[in-house]
């Protein structure tokens, strides 16, 4: 139930105040779901559910920023998501371009793009490969913007990066097998480099990772919230951040 909008506000604030600056997660991941379903609770085509979710993450990533997270995941399209009806799939690659490109043109956040450009139309695929290098040396919050991406998917291809680079160097897949570690697929994913999610907030109410960051979120903390994503406010997200800093995280020790 919302609260009435002076109580809201004093709510909001409360809840900001209360949240431990040692307990930040230095890494979100966000699967944004609901946006179709939005749409259909107000009898509107899917593309403005679509399009309401993507005017939806600027919000995201200044709420993100003011609270100190370093990285930022968006799922913005799955694989799975490829297999939908070609209308609907050729608006909403429009729609996550313009919104990508938007972000970019900010010039406010470095904009990472993880998943296989390869599956999507070639000028969508130019147009996120060129608001990726325009923000190369955006220093700040770095965003990636998960766009045609499985994380089957993803292991799978970093497995692949493993092999060439060890053929490339002249070893035996029997020096590979005698000197493999998780640390070599780590090195090889989309987020090489950068801290693993401690946090994952997915909306709508589903609670499951439907292949989101399914290497990397080992040890994440799940949080599941009903809200569709266009619906989704600063004060859920506060609540997700509270509820990661509630937890113990003894991470198996």
């Amino acid at each position: 139930m919302r609260l009435p909008h002076p109580l809201y506000g004093l709510y909001e604030r409360r809840l900001a105040a209360s949240l431990p600056k040692d307990a930040i997660p230095r890494h979100v991941g966000v699967i944004l779901d609901g946006n179709r379903r939005w749409a259909k609770s107000f009898g509107e085509p899917a593309s403005t559910g679509h399009k309401r979710g993507a005017d939806k993450i600027t919000e995201l990533l200044a709420w993100s920023e003011e609270v100190g997270v370093e990285v930022v995941t968006l799922w913005m399209l799955s694989t799975d998501n490829l297999g939908r009806n070609p209308d609907e799939l050729a608006e909403l690659v429009e729609i996550i371009t313009d919104a990508v490109c938007h972000l970019a043109d900010t010039g406010r956040w470095r904009i990472q793009v993880m998943g296989d450009l390869e599956l999507l139309p070639a000028n969508a695929a130019g147009a996120l490969r060129a608001a990726e290098e325009r923000t190369r040396d955006v220093q700040g919050l770095h965003v990636n913007v998960a766009i045609g991406y499985g994380g089957r998917h993803e292991i799978a291809e970093a497995f692949r990066s493993l092999l060439r680079e060890h053929v490339a160097q002249g070893n035996s897949l029997e020096a590979l097998a005698e000197s493999f570690d998780v640390d070599q697929i780590a090195d090889h994913l989309y987020t090489k480099g950068q801290p693993d999610p401690e946090l994952v907030i997915r909306t709508s109410g589903e609670q499951r990772l439907g292949g989101f960051l399914l290497w990397q979120s080992a040890h994440s903390e799940f949080y599941f919230c009903e809200a569709y994503w266009p619906d989704f406010r600063r004060v859920d997200f506060l609540r997700a951040l509270r509820a990661f800093a509630a937890r113990e995280r003894r991470l198996g020790r």
